[in-house]
């Protein structure tokens, strides 16, 4: 019995000392990770966007005056010549008010005038003087005001285009400001479009743009840089406007949608496509860990997200990343700097799903 108590005893004390071997060698064991090829992203020089035709002055119009509208002398859609008369206001009122001013800037003139001429003879004194030049002076602005307040009820177009809508009528009364007619430019119509933010950040690598129309098929029209808005709108879009080149071209109208088409400098970053589980983000900065095979071990590289594909692939720029390095596409969150990992076998016809 004594001999049968100390085998048992002996077993199991074989036992717990396999178990702990087992459970360090457990805690030092190599991780296995996936991995995955990093590949150059597709060409892609050519970026399409839908815009909309923009007149390339879009106005309205106002008098600098209020006033009753006495007549209103264009049409919807007429086109109209530069300094052409649109609209007058009934003057009554304001040429009342000139004539008063009229009548009283030539009495203080007149007054004025013989008070200077004394004091230039010596026959009367210095403040006289001064206050006559200061009357002068004063009546003059009013009467000048005045004068221009009876120009302000007439309305002329400031450029050759045409009357896009009337906004009063005649007999409307009118206060200063408020617009009286709508009206746009002849000149070369403009294109807007809307930048996602992943395209906005590369906006410096755009060489040439154009756009085309279905209503005008086969015709190519050759767009200008306006600008670029630096300030995203309320969609995190960035407004881009474009000058339309429409020589020897049909002249689309203002309103009329087209599809714009940026092309890429051949001399642009190259683009890396990686899988989307091998991007985290670390400490604030986006990264993948790169696996060296020579000693097993992984680095964090820093790498810039350009886009999301929609085959679930993140395209991706680095200067220390190439088409071919190895990067860890699963398992990311659980490695550090410098580890040693194990690559996941590779899937093969007996070794479905690589768990072999």
């Amino acid at each position: 019995m004594k001999t049968l108590q100390l085998l048992i005893a002996a077993l199991l004390t074989g036992s717990i000392f396999t178990s702990c071997g087992e459970q360090v060698k457990d805690t030092n064991q190599t991780k296995t990770v996936k991995t995955d090829t990093v590949r150059m992203e597709g060409s892609r020089t050519l970026l399409q966007y839908p815009g909309k035709v923009k007149a390339s002055e879009d106005i309205s119009l106002a008098f600098r005056v209020s006033g009753t509208i006495r007549s209103i002398k264009v049409k919807d859609g007429q086109p109209v010549k530069a300094g052409q008369l649109l609209a007058e206001l009934d003057p009554t009122d304001y040429q009342i008010q000139l004539d008063a001013t009229e009548a009283q800037y030539k009495q203080v003139k007149s007054e004025a005038e013989r008070v200077i001429a004394l004091y230039n003879d010596g026959g009367t004194t210095p403040v006289a003087y001064d206050k006559a030049v200061y009357g002068l002076k004063q009546i003059t602005a009013l009467y000048e005001h005045h004068k221009d307040e009876l120009a302000y009820t007439k309305l002329y177009a400031p450029f050759n285009g045409y009357i896009q809508k009337h906004l009063f009528k005649a007999h409307e009364t009118i206060g200063a400001g408020m617009p009286v007619l709508s009206m746009v430019g002849q000149g070369a119509p403009e294109v807007e479009i809307n930048l996602p933010a992943a395209e906005y950040i590369r906006r410096g690598q755009f060489s040439d743009y154009q756009c085309t129309f279905d209503i005008y098929p086969g015709k190519v029209y050759p767009l200008q840089l306006i600008g670029i808005t630096h300030k995203a709108n309320a969609n995190q879009l960035y407004t881009m406007r474009l000058k339309l080149e429409t020589e020897g071209l049909p002249i689309p109208s203002a309103g009329m949608n087209t599809m714009v088409s940026i092309r890429l400098n051949d001399g642009e970053s190259q683009e890396l496509k990686v899988a989307s589980g091998a991007v985290l983000l670390k400490d604030g900065v986006s990264g993948v860990f790169v696996y060296h095979p020579q000693d097993s071990t992984v680095k964090f590289e820093k790498v810039d997200v350009v886009r999301l594909t929609s085959d679930g692939q993140t395209v991706i720029t680095s200067p220390h990343i190439k088409a071919g390095d190895i990067v860890v596409s699963a398992g990311v969150h659980a490695i550090h700097e410098g580890e040693k990992v194990q690559p996941l076998p590779a899937q093969t016809s007996t070794n479905v799903g690589g768990l072999l």
